[in-house]
């Protein structure tokens, strides 16, 4: 069993930048590949970007450039630096893990979420 838990959000203007963090529980941490997911209101769930175990990372094409994921094991933690946010960016942003060691896509590949934690970019 894994918990997670997101923090990092709030309201930043475009051309801003927030880093979101999300804390996991249990010792099996490292083995996780590692996703971030944002829903916007009326959107389905989308895929961010993803970090697996060996340290390869995959983003959605609309954040390249701009979204950096990273990993810090020794402390259970997950990162996503977000540069040069865009009103599209808003979103509730949520951490996910799963047990397949492929940069998987799918919400439906990730085993445990996070509850979420709301960003939002004025223009």
């Amino acid at each position: 069993q894994v918990q997670l838990v997101e923090s990092g959000g709030g309201l930043v203007q475009a051309g801003g930048s927030l880093r979101l963090s999300c804390a996991a529980s249990g010792r099996t941490f490292s083995s996780y590949t590692m996703g971030w997911f944002r829903q916007a209101p009326g959107k389905e769930r989308e895929f961010v970007a993803a970090i697996n175990r060996s340290g390869s990372k995959y983003y959605v094409h609309s954040v390249k450039g701009r979204f950096t994921i990273s990993r810090d094991s020794a402390k259970n933690t997950v990162f996503l630096q977000m540069n040069l946010l865009k009103p599209e960016d808003t979103a509730v942003y949520y951490c996910a893990a799963s047990t397949m060691a492929a940069l998987a896509t799918p919400p439906t590949n990730y085993d445990y979420w996070g509850q979420g934690t709301q960003v939002t970019v004025s223009s």
